[in-house]
């Protein structure tokens, strides 16, 4: 009975690959440490890091607003002058020439007093960019976990089938032999042998198509995790993370979820570029203040110095229309960001909605597909008594092989989707984090970066060194 031992390969291979609370084989490759390496290693998610720093120094640029400017100047040069003066009422002229070698330095300070409330409300607006920022990198972090997990459960599944496929091919092959020592002793016709060997040559184009669809999973965990695929322990489905019911879940998306709240924060930005573009009709004031030092002017001044003091008003009373359409721009620029609330928060309920159901699916297409093999390997195991008594042909075996075949591939299938769909819906629901999964990783904090540069007055190395 050599089939009935390869398929008890075939389900305990199945259960290895993919099962929920079986240990952890010894020095395997878990799901949690692949999703810490993803954390680590992902450029998708370590690009973004990039960009919420960059989008820190969006608040120290606005803050310069506050801060006076100062420059420097000095200057070098040679200076030649000729002056001809009449001698009138006598006659002739006297000509007289100067060289000089000027040479001063100066200072000029400006300090804005009042421009409209432009710098509050930019340094209001940049901040409001860096939080919606940071939740923007929450949601990369979701979505790379979500892909890690599911570039990890697909490796396994590929892994899973590859093996299946093997297993079927072997127990077809089987069937071939025996089929062909009947067809010797005359027991079934050429027919009988033909149709074993088409199932055979059919289970063989299916296990190179399964392992070229390993090999590609193999390439996306690589791509997604930054590691190689080795020995990958069971993965798990993560429910009890998860909310009880629909309306829950709905609820904490609504209230929490990163693409909903980025998306409120670009509405309070948009909000203070609005103000910010009114401030161009306000009057401003500054101060003024220079000094300066002129050395050799000429033959006669040796040096002169010089300061002075002034405060300037600056009115604006019509300037091209410019800043009229600038404040337009911005207001329609408000209204769009108000409806991109709107269009976020309908995505993240349909789409917990939609993984909600896919995880309800999952788990009953497991149970389906567990009462399938079962009621399948007894089938097999009838119609194979039965065909060597002469009452089931041969087609009647391959049939039952490959609906045994396929119950098992579906029940491999089912329980990756179960998983998937777990994360799938904590990330729905806005909640898929390292801190949340408790993976043993150095957490990114990225008010770390904020703090170091936002009051930092000069300096053009990032707090990193570079």
């Amino acid at each position: 009975m050599w089939h009935f031992a390869a398929g008890g390969r075939v389900v305990a291979y199945a259960a290895i690959a993919i099962s929920i609370g079986t240990a952890v084989p010894a020095g395997a490759q878990t799901l949690d440490q692949s999703l810490a390496a993803a954390y680590m290693n992902n450029p998708t998610l370590n690009s973004q890091r990039a960009a919420t720093r960059a989008t820190d120094e969006y608040v120290p640029i606005a803050l310069s607003g506050y801060r006076p400017q100062i420059f420097g100047s000095a200057y070098y040069g040679t200076q030649w002058t000729e002056t001809v003066v009449s001698n009138a009422p006598l006659p002739g002229r006297t000509t007289t020439q100067d060289q000089t070698q000027p040479y001063g330095v100066g200072i000029t300070i400006s300090q804005t007093i009042y421009d409209g409330l432009r710098t509050a409300n930019s340094v209001r607006g940049a901040e409001f960019q860096v939080r919606g920022q940071r939740e923007l990198l929450r949601n990369t972090e979701q979505l790379v976990l979500l892909d890690a997990a599911t570039a990890y459960m697909n490796v396994l599944q590929n892994g899973a089938l590859v093996e299946l496929q093997r297993q079927n091919l072997e127990a077809l092959q089987e069937e071939l032999r025996a089929t062909r020592d009947r067809f010797s002793v005359g027991e079934v016709t050429r027919t009988d042998v033909a149709q074993a060997e088409a199932s055979v040559a059919n289970a063989q184009s299916e296990l190179a198509l399964a392992e070229s669809n390993l090999n590609s999973a193999r390439a996306t965990f690589f791509q997604v995790i930054g590691l190689k695929p080795v020995k990958l322990a069971p993965g798990r489905p993560i429910d009890n993370m998860l909310p009880k019911v629909l309306p829950t879940a709905i609820d904490l998306g609504l209230a929490g979820h990163p693409a909903i709240k980025a998306a409120q924060f670009s509405v309070d930005a948009a909000m203070a570029n609005v103000k910010v573009a009114e401030g161009a009709l306000s009057p401003s004031m500054s101060l003024n203040g220079s000094a300066t030092s002129d050395n050799n002017a000429s033959n006669q001044v040796q040096r002169q110095t010089s300061a002075s003091l002034t405060l300037n008003l600056s009115v604006p009373i019509y300037q091209g229309g410019g800043e009229y359409a600038t404040i337009r721009q911005n207001k329609e620029l408000l209204g769009q960001s108000r409806i991109e609330v709107d269009v976020n928060r309908e995505q993240v309920r349909a789409n917990v909605v939609q993984f909600w159901g896919s995880l309800v699916a999952a788990k009953a297409a497991i149970e389906s597909a567990q009462a399938s093999v079962a009621a399948n390997e007894i089938a097999l195991k009838g119609v194979r008594e039965e065909w060597r008594v002469g009452q089931r042909t041969t087609l009647d075996v391959l049939n039952a092989q490959t609906a045994l075949f396929d119950a098992r591939a579906s029940l491999v299938i089912a329980q990756r989707d179960r998983v998937v769909a777990s994360y799938s819906l904590l990330s729905a629901v806005g909640q898929l984090s390292a801190s949340k999964l408790g993976l043993k990783v150095q957490h990114y904090n990225p008010k770390v970066h904020y703090d170091q540069v936002r009051d930092a007055w000069f300096g053009v190395r990032t707090p990193d060194g570079r």
